[in-house]
């Protein structure tokens, strides 16, 4: 039987940034980050459990790592974050906060579990253009918890 050269054999992953983008400039940021196969392990929405309470305090701490980086507004939800950060000093590099944030996570989870895995690869951002676009975007973090059985990552 013919076999496939290893680079065949797997769909090549889309590479989730936009080219050409500077991620350091100055600017706001929409993120969500998602549990490895959107499992529910932060609790429930408005309540969370000792990793959601891990995920939160990390996340309320990447300004003291990473100084021109601020949290906005966020959300724990049971199976993913969404974060609105803004980079406020150019040179500020979001795509390393939020890649120590994962991994600062998961040493702190796997001290209480180690078997556990508990995030899906890279993450999703959008890079927040206007103010209409911000209060959308606020908006939708504020409510995320109310519609939780609505929302595209919702598992029981």
């Amino acid at each position: 039987m013919y076999q496939y050269p290893e680079e065949n054999r797997f769909p090549k992953r889309k590479y989730p940034r936009l080219k050409e983008y500077d991620y350091t400039q100055k600017n706001f940021y929409f993120i969500t980050i998602c549990t490895d196969q959107k499992k529910c392990i932060f609790g429930a929405p408005g309540l969370l459990n000792p990793y959601g309470e891990i995920a939160e305090k990390m996340l309320k701490n990447i300004d003291k790592h990473f100084l021109g980086i601020r949290l906005d507004k966020y959300v724990i939800m049971p199976n993913h974050i969404h974060a609105i950060f803004e980079v406020f000093e150019d040179g500020s590099n979001l795509i390393n906060a939020v890649g120590l944030f994962k991994s600062t996570v998961t040493k702190k989870i796997h001290e209480i579990n180690p078997n556990m895995s508990v995030w899906q690869r890279s993450f999703h951002d959008h890079v927040i253009r206007d103010q209409r676009s911000y209060e959308k975007i606020w908006n939708y973090i504020e409510t995320n918890p109310l519609k939780w059985e609505e929302d595209c990552f919702y598992q029981q």
